[in-house]
């Protein structure tokens, strides 16, 4: 089949490709910058990229018309702006007028369980959705999950967070919600025995792990799986704004995505309708299985994807590789240049593994406030870390950073800041090979936004002198 998939940069999306390639589909990855899509060269090999933008119609005009079915797995559960149910809305329609003048059978969309009258923005929004993606000529097919448990998705990211930092949490109440967590392979295996199934044509599923659980119990047995003790004391008082702000703060997310977990949360999210079991009989892995082969995963440096490969900070209206170049004039530079002498793999790998739980090589702490203001001032903070201790590719997350260039050839990794600053900022590390020996070239820039721009320079400049100087050196001489 010639399958259209959106979203194929995102966390769903990325797992997707390379199962259906092996199931033999013809793969044509829909994105908005063709730049960002960084997989491996023996898939790229095998899919087509289209470029094309939900919200901007004119384009959708240009995208293949002979396909067989599409993927619909666009959504804007981190989406900060208040008028995000009204963009998934007009998106939504957008894709409709599109596959009207395809040759499409069939349209699958991810969606969320939502089966109580009091549904928060998010899970409403994602009801219009699903209710303007059924108008499709498209037969349209509907899978609706709890929270999905993977290596580098969101609930799992920030269940890690709060097992692995805090030994007593005072929590919510809604720690006491009932949820049906699904594994991500599970996902993965409805997402494609549905395909092309005629018996799923204008239907809608509820999918879910084997286990019923309340978060507060989610806690706990992560914690157990873990070898850690936890305490959790939950109270009345927690307002859902107040415990969003709670939940920002101790884990990795952005306060929108915190907010919107809250409004949904609320709520029972328990699978009732079990009637794909009927025309897809599966054996979903327990919630604790989940977890350990999230770890394993991890432990591997296998993660695949991740919740923070899409865009979380302030700059998300940007396409970020539009700053894969540094600007030339009006910027302000921190340049550090050392000559050293041992191989240039070794320094290499210690580049390639800066930031996350190696840290940064000089004043971790001062990182840490850094992040610990940029959180505060409602950015991403250094929770982030990174998706895999010892790789990295364009569009990676390293804490506040995003990775623009992470060439091993040219020996070259560039970083974009999206804290919260009054202007744009890079980190640039570079190995030059040169004829009386290898030298490494650590270059911070930084482009200010104005007057307060230019203070702000000035003001962490003292900082510079303490951090850049050192961090250059330890990158050449660590050793683990």
């Amino acid at each position: 089949m010639r399958i259209l998939l959106t979203g194929a940069n995102g966390y769903i999306g990325k797992r997707l490709i390379p199962l259906l390639v092996e199931q033999k589909h013809e793969v044509l990855c829909m994105v908005r910058d063709p730049r960002r899509f960084d997989l491996a060269a023996t898939l790229k090999e095998k899919v087509q990229v289209v470029k094309g933008d939900l919200l901007i119609p004119e384009l959708l005009t240009q995208l293949p018309t002979d396909i067989d079915a599409a993927y619909y797995l666009v959504h804007s559960m981190g989406g900060s702006g208040q008028n995000f149910a009204e963009l998934e809305m007009r998106a939504a329609k957008n894709f409709v007028a599109y596959l009207d003048t395809t040759s499409a059978q069939q349209v699958v969309y991810l969606s969320g369980i939502a089966n109580v009258e009091n549904l928060s923005k998010h899970l409403s929004s994602r009801y219009h959705v699903e209710t303007i993606l059924n108008s499709a000529n498209a037969k349209l097919t509907v899978l609706r999950a709890a929270i999905i448990i993977g290596s580098g998705s969101a609930s799992f990211e920030i269940l890690r967070d709060l097992v692995e930092k805090l030994p007593l949490m005072i929590t919510p109440k809604w720690l006491r919600s009932r949820c049906q967590p699904i594994a991500i392979r599970d996902v993965m295996y409805y997402l494609t025995q549905v395909l092309g199934n005629t018996a799923c044509y204008g239907k809608g599923f509820e999918i879910g792990g084997p286990d019923v659980l309340t978060y507060k119990e989610m806690i706990l047995r992560f914690a157990r799986l873990r070898g850690l003790k936890r305490y959790l004391i939950s109270v009345p008082v927690l307002t859902p704004r107040i415990s969003s702000y709670w939940l920002y703060f101790v884990t990795s997310t952005s306060f929108s995505l915190a907010k919107s977990l809250v409004d949904s949360l609320r709520n029972d999210v328990v699978v009732i309708d079990h009637s794909i079991e009927n025309i897809l009989p599966h054996q979903c892995i327990s919630y604790d299985e989940a977890i350990r082969l999230a770890y394993s995963k991890i432990e591997q440096n296998m993660v695949i994807s991740s919740w923070k490969d899409a865009l979380v900070s302030g700059t998300m209206h940007l396409n970020y590789m539009d700053f894969v170049q540094i600007p030339e004039f009006g910027v302000l530079t921190d340049k550090q240049r050392l000559k050293f002498e041992r191989p240039v793999h070794e320094v290499m790998q210690n580049i390639w593994e800066i930031g996350g739980e190696r840290g940064w090589y000089k004043t971790d702490f001062l990182w840490r406030i850094r992040g610990l203001l940029d959180k505060m001032a409602g950015g991403v903070g250094l929770r982030r870390g990174r998706r895999s201790a010892t790789e990295l590719k364009a569009g990676d997350t390293i804490d506040f950073w995003r990775v623009l260039v992470a060439d091993e050839q040219q020996k070259r990794l560039l970083l974009y800041a999206e804290m919260k600053l009054p202007g744009e900022a890079w980190l640039q590390f570079k190995i030059c090979e040169e004829a009386d020996g290898n030298y490494l070239e650590q270059l911070a820039a930084y482009r200010p936004n104005g007057i307060l721009g230019r203070l702000y320079w000035y003001a962490v400049l003292p900082f510079h002198f303490i951090i850049f100087g050192g961090m250059i050196r330890n990158i050449i001489e660590f050793r683990k």
